[in-house]
């Protein structure tokens, strides 16, 4: 969970971050459309939301909120707007974690793309294509599709469970707490299973204790342990038809991203392994590779995910209408609002609903759906905990 700054070249997307400055709904299709779309431009003249005094008419102004900022500076020109939007409290946190994960994903992306430290970005796609064309006997390699892109979420999405469970397994394992305090979460996690709703007062507790956890920790540590976890509890967790998936978008030459909750750091790691482009992850604030204890924003979820793949798109010159993204919740319909293509993998009862109202694919991989549609605690919470609770419970009465 990293904070990273403003990469330093972002001039290419000034022309189409201006159009967020309008007063309109942020995730209105329309305007996901003049964000990649230059013929349909909004009006500048679009009357203002605000009330006749030019305040919010919620009351909550959040002009004057101090940014996040990393150790040498604010996330980014962007952020420094997002309170033109006068968005409550609870959203703009949404969008400064969206945000920051869009910066820590391009940051890392473009560490990979400056060969040797140089200073001019090599997409590895067309590297990659070039080198395959000039070899003989080499079949001719799809020409990089590059403003088309895939969005996948990943718990009950590509991993089988929850990644932050199979992470804290992992973490008990290596002692840094008990088994004890993995059953906390894996119960909130069962519970939002059952009934399709997450619990405020469980997502607050468990986002403190991660964050207390972490606290004084090095971002290296993280991601040391991360790698080591993903390849004892995770690797034989992902579902292949969502893996074939992700496979499909890469032949086709197009960029495949993770967004996820889980911590950017794992993130990164699950996206490396599977030869992914990268992850847009939850954010947690760093100085000088020390973790603080703090989040940029909050964790990254529901309209956060939306905001982080609708930043990274500007970045990157996607088409959102070219694009398709996947998930198994009804949280997520706003990130899957915003492409062009919306796939349900697994999904719970009301992203089922929404698909089918709204046209979307449906594809599950579940073999277990019917218990789990039933509502049996006892599956449904083996489910969500992708094993963790049973783990636990066998640790405990040893």
């Amino acid at each position: 969970m990293r904070v990273t700054n403003t990469p330093g070249d972002d001039n290419a997307g000034d022309a189409d971050r201006s159009r967020l400055d309008e007063p309109e709904d942020l995730f209105d299709p329309a305007l996901d459309d003049d964000l990649v779309d230059d013929d349909d431009a909004p009006d500048d003249d679009a009357p203002d939301d605000d009330g006749p005094d030019g305040d919010d008419p919620d009351g909550d102004d959040l002009d004057g909120e101090a940014q996040p900022a990393t150790a040498s500076g604010p996330l980014s020109p962007l952020t420094s707007r997002v309170g033109r939007f006068r968005q409550s409290a609870g959203e703009l946190r949404q969008s400064l974690a969206g945000e920051a994960s869009a910066h820590a994903a391009y940051a890392k992306l473009r560490e990979r793309a400056l060969p040797g430290g140089g200073d001019t970005l090599v997409d590895p796609r067309l590297d990659q294509g070039a080198a395959d064309v000039d070899e003989p006997g080499r079949p001719t390699v799809v020409p990089p599709d590059l403003t088309a892109a895939a969005f996948f979420d990943v718990d009950n999405t590509l991993v089988q469970g929850s990644s932050m469970i199979h992470f804290a397994r992992g973490l008990a394992a290596r002692d840094y707490f008990s088994y004890r305090d993995i059953m906390e979460f894996v119960w909130a996690q069962a519970k939002f299973r059952i009934t399709g709703r997450e619990n405020s007062e469980d997502v607050a507790q468990g986002r403190e204790k991660a964050l207390s956890f972490i606290a004084g920790r090095s971002t290296a540590e993280l991601v040391r342990v991360g790698e080591e976890i993903y390849d004892e509890f995770i690797a034989d967790k992902i579902w292949p038809g969502t893996a074939a998936l992700a496979q499909m978008h890469i032949d086709a030459g197009q960029q495949v991203w993770l967004v996820t909750a889980t911590p950017v750091e794992l993130a990164q790691t699950i996206a490396e392994r599977l030869g992914l482009t990268g992850a847009l992850g939850t954010v947690a604030e760093s100085v000088d590779g020390v973790f603080t204890g703090r989040l940029v924003g909050d964790l990254l979820h529901g309209l956060g995910k939306a905001h982080a793949v609708r930043s990274l798109a500007i970045r990157e010159g996607l088409n959102l209408k070219r694009c398709t993204a996947y998930s198994d919740s009804h949280n997520d319909v706003p990130m899957l609002s915003l492409v062009g293509t919306a796939v349900a993998i697994n999904p719970d009862t009301d992203l089922r609903d929404v698909a089918r109202v709204r046209g979307w694919e449906v594809r599950d991989y579940r073999t277990a759906r019917k218990a789990a549609r039933i509502g049996v605690p006892t599956a449904v919470l083996l489910g969500a905990a992708g094993g963790g609770a049973a783990a636990a419970v066998k640790h405990l009465r040893r």
